[in-house]
C-alpha cells in the first residue's frame, strides 16, 4: 500500500511539474520581444513604423506617409533648372545670373572670401593662381581665374561650383545655393576686369609693338 502511495505521489508531481513548465512556455510567442501575457503594458512596446512602410488597415493597403505628387519642391530646397551636361554649362553661362543683389558687392565679396578660404584656396591659391599646396600635387594644376578664366561667365562659374569640372567634386552638399553665388563673387573678384574685344586686341598689337629680348636696335 505504501509503495502503491509513492508511486501515485511521484505521478502527481511529475504531472504537475509537466503542466507548469507548459505553462510557461505556451505563455510566450515566437517574438523574442513580446512576454506573452503582460498586465498593463502601458505602451511599453509600442510597434516602430517606417515613414514609407505599407501595412493593412480594414483589409486594405494603407501607407503610414503618403508619397508627394510628382513636382513636388521640399521646403526650402530650391531647385536647379540646368543638367550636369554640356549643354546645361552653355545654358547656364548664358542665362544664369546672380540673384544676390540685398547688400553690396564688396559685402558679399567677403563673405565669398571667407567661403573661398574653407573649400578652395587648398587647390585654386589665395590668389585664383591655382598654386594651392594641393593643387600643386595634381596631375593638372587648376587655371588661374586671371588667366583663361577670366572671361568665364557668372552663371558657368556657379554651374562649376554645383556640379564639379574636371578634378574638382562638386559642392552642392557642402554650400547653399546662397554660399555659392557669394563664393561666385569673390572669384570674379580673382579674375579682374573682364577682358573685351577691345582690349584684347590693344594687348595683342601692344605684345607685336614690343621687341623680344635679344634683338638688337638700329
Amino acid at each position: 500500500m505504501r509503495k502503491h502511495y509513492k508511486t501515485i505521489k511521484f505521478a502527481f508531481a511529475a504531472a504537475l511539474t509537466g503542466l507548469v513548465l507548459a505553462g510557461f512556455t505556451s505563455c510566450g510567442k515566437r517574438d523574442e520581444n513580446s512576454p506573452g501575457v503582460e498586465f498593463m503594458p502601458d505602451m511599453y512596446r509600442s510597434p516602430s513604423l517606417e515613414y514609407y512602410q505599407t501595412h493593412m488597415v480594414d483589409g486594405q493597403v494603407e501607407m503610414n506617409a503618403k508619397q508627394p505628387v510628382k513636382g513636388t519642391v521640399a521646403r526650402g530646397f530650391l531647385p536647379y533648372a540646368y543638367e550636369n551636361t554640356a549643354e546645361g554649362y552653355a545654358k547656364a553661362g548664358e542665362s544664369l545670373k546672380n540673384p544676390l543683389t540685398a547688400k553690396s558687392r564688396e559685402e558679399y565679396e567677403k563673405e565669398g572670401e571667407v567661403i573661398y578660404g574653407k573649400f578652395c584656396v587648398h587647390c585654386h591659391g589665395a590668389s585664383g593662381a591655382g598654386d594651392g599646396k594641393v593643387g600643386l600635387k595634381l596631375p593638372g594644376a587648376p587655371p588661374a581665374y586671371s588667366g583663361t578664366l577670366k572671361n568665364l561667365p557668372e552663371g558657368k562659374i556657379f554651374h562649376s561650383i554645383t556640379y564639379g569640372k574636371g578634378l574638382m567634386g562638386q559642392h552642392a552638399s557642402q554650400l547653399t545655393q546662397e554660399e555659392r553665388w557669394k563664393l561666385v563673387y569673390f572669384v570674379q573678384k580673382l579674375q579682374g576686369p573682364k577682358e573685351t574685344a577691345a582690349s584684347a586686341d590693344s594687348t595683342k598689337t601692344t605684345a607685336a609693338a614690343t621687341p623680344s629680348t635679344g634683338t638688337k636696335q638700329h
